[in-house]
């Protein structure tokens, strides 16, 4: 057995899919010839916390945590926010949505100073606990998990102290992405340099969707292309209960994961009210269940709709129970953001609405890698977010087979079953093996 050491800012009692990821990697790896000795944070603020994943953690693996200054309370502080607030639900903007003075001095104060990102603050401690356990746990390998970027760095750091081989793994682009600031020209330079740094001192980059390795190429084509490496997210169906699934009473369609700025259901909401002007549909039989964490402008649209009494809102809700919403469900709901990446982007969560064999109703582009993955295994219908006529032909489809009992996709099994997150922890640790032999 080789010994590997995780780098990974997200791990539970972190709920969501940058958790799910590390953690499943971390319990099939052993699977495969490699025991993870995993280094994350004592006190993260994380947008979502799920005491439940700690269970999932094998009795094998040893977790050592270190301390981090987080610095997002101040940014709180600046922009008038509670103790607490989830920062990426309420910052992260639609295109042209208007700031405050204090949410604009906030913005200010992330693109210049948290380089790569907020959690900078870790790596003191964080290099110094991976040099310790590199010696300890006789490591043979290492593996960080970005975002946050900052990982990337105590990685690149123990790699040039310990020379050991690293794979960096990414879930999604570094600069100039949906979820950074938007840098002026000295951070944005000094952003660019530790990024490239990143991809050049890795052994490997590890790239969760295709259109990371697009994006890492685009900026820096003299960069080695034959050390991007993709592997995809995908489903643990052991993480499925099984649990009786009766006939639902209302069309139900389920929404899990997190909604602000550009994603968001203005588009899904459209072709409803259309549906319903048109009596097509009776909003009577529809329940719309949204399990999450939602920006308060999305909250405001649940609240402005004429069928907001067919709208069900829950808070973040552990891990099963979110699977158990989805198994119960008729529909699911995926939209992806409207940004520049749109065709890219894809998802965590849609590989395990996919490995639950449930249809999916996706407000995406239609030549994205969303909409190929969904055709490829035959799990839904697309839509474009402008595409209002075809979402709501696409929701009434869906609708009529439920209504007369039909059964609404034939999923092919053969592709699905490429998603198992078993299978991506053996890629993973094939490319381990690569490097050390």
């Amino acid at each position: 057995m080789k010994n590997i050491l995780v780098i990974a800012y997200y791990f539970p009692p972190s709920g969501g899919p940058g958790g799910q990821r590390v953690l499943k990697t971390v319990k099939y790896l052993p699977d495969f010839g490699w025991q993870p000795y995993v280094l994350t944070v004592s006190n993260g603020q994380f947008p979502a916390i799920d005491e439940s994943l700690l269970d999932e953690i094998p009795k094998s693996v040893v977790v050592e945590r270190t301390r981090i200054f987080e610095p997002y309370d101040i940014y709180r502080k600046i922009t008038g926010m509670k103790p607490g607030t989830a920062i990426d639900v309420n910052v992260i903007k639609k295109e042209g949505q208007s700031l405050s003075f204090k949410q604009k001095l906030a913005e200010f104060v992330r693109a210049t100073f948290f380089i790569p990102d907020a959690r900078i603050g870790w790596i003191f401690s964080a290099v110094k606990a991976g040099r310790e356990m590199i010696k300890k746990y006789n490591i043979h390998a290492i593996y960080s998990s970005s975002p946050p970027y900052t990982c990337s760095m105590i990685a690149r750091k123990l790699k040039r102290i310990s020379n050991l081989p690293w794979v960096a793994g990414f879930r999604d682009p570094w600069t100039g992405f949906i979820s950074t600031p938007k840098r002026w020209l000295i951070p944005a330079m000094i952003d660019k340099h530790f990024e490239k740094s990143v991809f050049q001192t890795a052994d490997f980059v590890e790239c969760a969707w295709e259109g990371i390795i697009k994006d890492a190429l685009g900026k820096y084509p003299d960069l080695n292309p034959q050390k991007f490496i993709h592997i995809p997210n995908g489903f643990d169906s052991n993480d499925f209960p099984k649990i009786e699934i009766k006939p639902n009473e209302k069309f139900t369609i389920t929404y899990t994961g997190s909604m602000y700025g550009r994603r968001n259901p203005d588009s899904f909401f459209q072709a409803i009210e259309k549906l319903i002007a048109d009596r097509k549909i009776n909003p009577d039989d529809l329940k719309l269940v949204f399990v999450g964490r939602f920006g308060d402008e999305i909250h405001d649209m649940f609240n402005k709709v004429s069928f907001k009494n067919s709208i069900q809102v829950f808070g973040y809700v552990p891990h099963k129970e979110s699977v158990e919403f989805i198994l119960r469900s008729d529909v699911l709901l995926l939209v992806v953001d409207e940004s520049k990446e749109s065709e890219e982007i894809v998802p965590g969560k849609v590989y395990e609405y996919i490995g639950t064999r449930k249809p999916v109703l996706a407000i995406a582009p239609n030549n994205s890698a969303i909409a190929k993955l969904i055709k490829e295994t035959n799990s839904g219908l697309i839509a474009h977010q402008s595409e209002i006529d075809k979402i709501a032909a696409n929701f009434l489809s869906f609708y009529e087979a439920w209504k007369n009992n039909k059964k609404l996709i034939n999923p092919n099994e053969n592709e699905i079953n490429k998603y198992e997150r078993r299978e991506s922890a053996r890629q993973l640790a094939g490319l381990l093996d690569s490097i050390i032999s």
